[in-house]
């Protein structure tokens, strides 16, 4: 009876197989509360430069990728704006100039969308002065603003923003953007469906019928889980006829999600981490129906509990299923916060062995980005860390 226990209880945890901690290196970690890292090549130098929102400290950050050779030490910064209670950042050519801008999305006491404009020389970004700050007067005091994604919508103009919210009165919508960009009073905000707590969104053409569609994570409420809305095409984008289809773990309280094929069948994997439970893996149906396959992937011992997730080869080793890398909140004491898993199977089984990436310091990381920042062949991991005041960090992958 007790063998047969220990084998079940084998069988359905995921492994420790490497338990050495990966190098930590700081990009920076000049204010509080690090929320996020979403990353572009801004300044055309074929190197991946990063923003964040320092939810704590209340300002945006930009950070210039210096190259592989100083990636190790603190990068070149600029804070591009100040903003209260900012839960998410990323970039955006708003106004089709050639120079980058930021998008921040504010929750708490602001419930405000934000343009950070960039300079038109690419030469001055690192020049606080040069960047100007505008709220989006559609946005203002509308809902908690929790994330953004740049995306083309209706045709016209330049980018349009999808954004996500939480709490009262929360949806997934889309600012609609007017013939001058830079005109914020003329931005439109559309709702398109209710949400309780929007994670995650990404835009990716879910039906595979040429246009991008949005795909959300939603953690709280009546409408939690992973789904996606069908984009009706461009002359009905303005339109609230964006159809809702649920994918799944409608009755888990998801994180973030990414979208894959994790095992390279050419079918979708959507991938999420979930707060209190494991990773769900999502595969649509090789029908290429409506329908969804979940498995749910338990989460290791000694973590905290789930938040980012992201997918790749991270050790190279060439095996059918991709790794799976998440990362925690919740990780206190001794609890690890960041850590990979990999996939091995038998005649019998199949099991997920995790490794160790973070260690024990740190308690409530967030995104994940995988990035080759010291150009040696392998991914090394990118995220951040908001309570023990990490910051903006990577850790360096070992496999070379």
């Amino acid at each position: 009876m007790y063998r047969r226990l220990f084998l079940l209880l084998l069988f359905s945890l995921p492994l420790t197989l490497n338990a050495k901690p990966w190098h930590r290196h700081t990009i920076d970690s000049s204010s509080r509360g690090a929320d996020g890292v979403r990353i572009q090549d801004i300044n055309g130098d074929n190197l991946p430069d990063i923003v964040t929102g320092w939810e704590e400290g209340g300002v945006i950050r930009v950070y210039l990728n210096p190259g592989p050779a100083k990636s190790k030490a603190h990068w070149p910064a600029v804070s591009v704006g100040r903003v209260r209670s900012p839960e998410d950042a990323v970039f955006a050519d708003l106004n089709a100039d050639g120079a980058v801008d930021v998008i921040s999305s504010c929750e708490g006491g602001n419930k405000t969308v934000y343009f950070h404009w960039a300079p038109s020389e690419k030469e001055k970004y690192l020049e606080a002065s040069a960047w100007e700050t505008k709220p989006v007067p559609c946005t203002q005091k509308l809902q908690a603003w929790m994330f953004a994604v740049p995306m083309q919508i209706d045709g016209e103009h330049g980018l349009d923003v999808i954004v996500g919210s939480k709490g009262a009165g929360a949806a997934v919508g889309w600012l609609q953007a007017p013939a001058d960009a830079r005109d914020v009073a003329a931005w439109k905000y559309h709702p398109l469906c209710d949400a309780g707590w929007i994670m995650s969104i990404q835009a990716n053409d879910m039906d595979e019928d040429g246009d991008l569609d949005i795909a959300a994570s939603d953690r709280k409420g009546t409408t939690r889980g992973v789904f996606w809305l069908e984009n009706p095409g461009t002359k009905r984008a303005s339109s609230d006829k964006w159809k809702r289809h649920l994918i799944g773990a409608e009755d888990r309280e998801v994180m973030f999600l990414t979208i894959t094929d994790i095992d390279h069948d050419s079918m979708i994997d959507i991938i999420c981490a979930v707060r209190g439970g494991g990773i769900c893996r999502m595969e649509k149906s090789a029908n290429k129906s409506s329908t969804w396959s979940l498995e749910e992937i338990p989460m290791p011992m000694g973590c905290g509990t789930g938040k980012g997730i992201a997918v790749a080869d991270l050790n190279l080793d060439g095996n059918e299923t991709m790794d799976l890398v998440f990362s925690c909140e919740n990780a206190q004491g001794k609890l690890s916060g960041v850590r990979w898993l990999s996939r091995f199977s038998d005649s019998n089984n199949s099991n997920w062995g995790s490794n160790e990436i973070s260690g024990p310091l740190g308690v409530k990381f967030d995104r994940i980005e995988l990035l080759d920042l010291d150009q040696d062949g392998d991914l090394d991991v990118v995220t951040c860390e908001e309570r023990e005041n990490l910051g903006v960090i990577w850790y360096e992958n070992p496999a070379r």
